[in-house]
């Protein structure tokens, strides 16, 4: 648990904030390795070097129990269908998603999209 919080990235341009939300499978080895592969001496480079050439600005994975919630900040003309589909077809992708089918509580053969679900923002300071 982090109560300090986290430093955001300034990005320097209007960005789109995206939400969503996966669960783990329920077995504490499984969320161990799923955490553990996702640190930055085992995450694959092709996956981050995809998530980046797709115009994708930030990406963060929070976890809470069996909860995944993921937070992505892209320019504000971002088109997320379309760096989806581009990023589907990145080396490795695929492969990484195959993989990470054992940790996720979702069919084997899911897309990341149906993996993933968008969540709804209910509520925000309202200052705009």
């Amino acid at each position: 648990m982090n109560s300090k919080g986290y430093i955001q990235k300034q990005h320097g341009q209007p960005v789109r904030r995206f939400v969503q939300t996966m669960d783990l499978k329920n077995d504490p080895a499984l969320i161990a390795e799923y955490r553990r592969r996702h640190s930055r001496e085992l995450a694959w480079p092709e996956i981050r070097d995809g998530i980046r050439e797709v115009g994708i600005l930030e990406m963060e994975v929070y976890l809470l129990g069996t909860r995944l919630v993921m937070v992505v900040d892209a320019p504000f003309d971002f088109d997320w269908d379309a760096a989806m589909t581009r990023l589907a077809t990145l080396p490795r992708q695929q492969e990484w998603e195959e993989y990470m089918a054992m940790f996720q509580a979702c069919r084997k053969e899911a897309t990341s999209d149906e993996k993933w679900q968008m969540m709804d923002r209910i509520f925000h300071l309202y200052d705009e």
